[in-house]
């Protein structure tokens, strides 16, 4: 038997019996759901999100462009790849990545590639982000946003990966990309 039918087979079917809108805020829907869930009816908290895109811009020489920003939820500066979420829910993510990548860095890229997916917090949101990476950098101009304040930072890939694993950087499509970087191209 495979792994896979062995959760499937271990798994109790979970039944949505409804869905509630109870708040809709700039780029989010916040849901309660009615769900049967090993025989016992709940309800269960669902965010919906439209999707984002990431892109992980890698210069000449190596290093990677990183944009330190204030994060209201944490209350306090992150060190991230540019991100952004999509214009409209079927905007292409390469769209959106490219398009974010100018915006908050002022670089255009003349090679960007897919590189990844993650779902960012599976347990109660459907955020999804492709990532990309960018390579053949070109000087362009920032384009922030009236309530974004974002510094442009160069890194090395190794300094990356301590402030990583010394829980510094914490944002997980950061460190989903930066450790698939350095995965697939180290």
């Amino acid at each position: 038997m495979s792994e896979k039918q062995s959760l499937q087979e271990n798994n109790l079917p979970v039944v949505r019996l409804g869905r509630e809108l109870k708040y809709q805020g700039t780029i989010l829907k916040i849901y309660e759901d009615q769900v049967i869930a090993n025989g016992h009816e709940c309800r269960w908290d669902f965010i919906h999100h439209d999707g984002a895109a990431a892109i992980i811009p890698v210069t000449e020489d190596g290093e990677i462009l990183m944009v330190r920003q204030y994060r209201n939820a944490l209350d306090r500066y992150t060190l991230e790849i540019p991100a952004g979420k999509l214009d409209d829910p079927k905007e292409p993510t390469l769209d959106c990545a490219v398009r974010e990548l100018e915006e908050e860095t002022g670089f255009k890229a003349k090679n960007v590639e897919f590189l990844i997916s993650v779902n960012t917090t599976v347990a109660f949101c459907d955020e999804h982000i492709d990532i990309y990476l960018a390579r053949d950098l070109v000087p362009s101009h920032q384009h922030l946003d009236e309530d974004e304040v974002i510094l442009v930072e160069r890194w090395k890939l190794e300094d990356l990966e301590e402030l990583i694993y010394s829980g510094k950087i914490t944002d997980s499509k950061t460190i989903a990309a930066i450790l698939a970087y350095a995965r697939k191209y180290r």
